[in-house]
């Protein structure tokens, strides 16, 4: 059984990612930001419609492409690249530390409690009409799934193709994906709990969201 203080707590001592900002390709890099400890916000918006803090300008043939901060944080680290370098795609620029959320952690805790169950094609995918009638009436902890179930219907090409679940019995701990949205090959569908396990899966998700202190 996976030890859930041991995993909680590593979290703990490194409760944050960092994520390097990469130049998307060629240019001269302008920086917006000059110092370390500058705090910069990600994308936001009902739609991800609004950029995160400005961090410079990638200029190219006198053209401008704005670079904007993909996450929550403050600035760590600035590579060695000056203001005015040319540098070429792919060249890191700078570091920024994100402090994790608390919804972040759980989701952290649960990609390695759960089993996730994942898209075998690209496509959009649905619940075959009995289980998806059990979830919107009592939610997905109610329902159980077993070896070669048929719990998906792949919708590719104007086909549709019934696919069979193939992991360890338990329950539909939490869903993915959205029915009208596209999910790539590979990325999880569901996340599936032994039932022994998910009163230890629920205490620690409870003890995240009361305890877990979120940085500004």
């Amino acid at each position: 059984m996976l030890d859930f203080k041991q995993l909680l707590q590593e979290v703990k001592e490194e409760p944050y990612e960092e994520i390097v900002v990469r130049a998307p390709h060629t240019g001269i890099v302008r920086f917006a930001v000059g110092e370390t400890g500058t705090k910069v916000q990600g994308v936001s918006g009902a739609w991800k419609e609004v950029p995160g803090t400005l961090l410079g300008h990638l200029e190219r043939e006198k053209n401008k492409k704005p670079l904007h901060a993909p996450q929550k944080g403050e600035v760590v680290e600035f590579f060695d690249v000056r203001d005015g370098d040319f540098v070429e795609a792919g060249t890191a620029l700078l570091k920024i530390r994100h402090f994790l959320t608390k919804e972040e952690v759980i989701q952290i805790i649960l990609q390695k409690a759960l089993f996730l169950f994942p898209a075998p094609e690209k496509g959009k995918y649905y619940f075959v009409p009995e289980i998806d009638a059990k979830i919107k009436s009592k939610g997905c902890r109610s329902v159980r799934v077993h070896p070669e179930d048929e719990v998906f219907i792949l919708s590719r090409m104007k086909r549709e193709t019934q696919i069979r679940y193939r992991g360890p019995a338990g329950l539909i701990y939490t869903v993915y994906f959205q029915s009208n949205d596209s999910v790539d090959l590979g990325a999880p569908l569901i996340g599936v709990c032994p039932e022994d396990q998910l009163g230890h899966i629920e205490e620690v998700v409870s003890r995240i969201q009361s305890e877990w202190e979120e940085v500004d």
